[in-house]
């Protein structure tokens, strides 16, 4: 059976619907760096997240071609996730959807390199016939961070946070949101096959202690 990180690392993308802090690890990902509304028609959101697919079951179908990777073992592909913020303030506001900056990423197994990375662009570029160029091989360490799953459409994050922000002023800690820690979701349902009202979204912040 293909490893899952899902089913393996629960405590990192199945929370409970309240807060709780988690300390996460250095993880690599795949990563595609953009600007502005993700729902926008064809827009550089959308031409990311294929990118990124590209990209990612290029590396985990390696096995079926002449390139090997040291230590492959297979494996379900991670759920997309994305880091947001926006310029000159802390806070975020979810209406303003063309302010948003963002990095969207998908895990990868410790055992790609750099290395098999940059042979997974160079290949799926090729065979996908889609500029992978700009997919960039990232390493994230969040440390220190408050996470909840939210149920529901996108729009209705502001109430979900605002739990997470009563849960830290009770407990002694703020969130520490800064020019490289940010606001994070892992999308945990495909948009594509179900209805926003049974979206399942992983929203994760980081945090200091008081």
């Amino acid at each position: 059976m293909a490893f899952d990180f899902k089913k393996k690392y629960k405590e990192y993308y199945m929370p409970k619907n309240k807060p709780e802090i988690v300390t996460i690890p250095q993880m690599n990902y795949i990563s595609v760096k953009g600007k502005g509304n993700p729902n926008e028609v064809g827009g550089t959101y959308q031409q990311a997240i294929s990118i990124l697919y590209a990209v990612a079951y290029t590396l985990k179908m390696s096995y079926k071609t002449d390139y090997k990777i040291n230590g492959f073992f297979e494996y379900v592909v991670p759920p997309l996730e994305g880091f947001w913020w926006q310029d000159n303030t802390v806070d975020f506001d979810f209406t303003n959807k063309s302010a948003f900056n963002w990095i969207s990423v998908i895990r990868l197994p410790d055992f790609v390199t750099e290395k098999d990375f940059e042979w997974a662009v160079e290949t799926a570029t090729k065979k996908k016939k889609i500029d992978c160029s700009s997919a960039e091989f990232m390493v994230i360490d969040e440390g220190l961070c408050v996470q909840i799953m939210h149920f529901g459409s996108f729009d209705d994050e502001p109430a979900t946070v605002a739990i997470m922000d009563e849960y830290l002023s009770e407990n002694g800690y703020v969130n520490d949101m800064t020019t490289t820690r940010f606001h994070h979701e892992i999308y945990m349902s495909d948009a594509r096959k179900v209805p926003p009202e049974k979206w399942k979204t992983v929203i994760r912040h980081p945090i200091k202690k008081i």
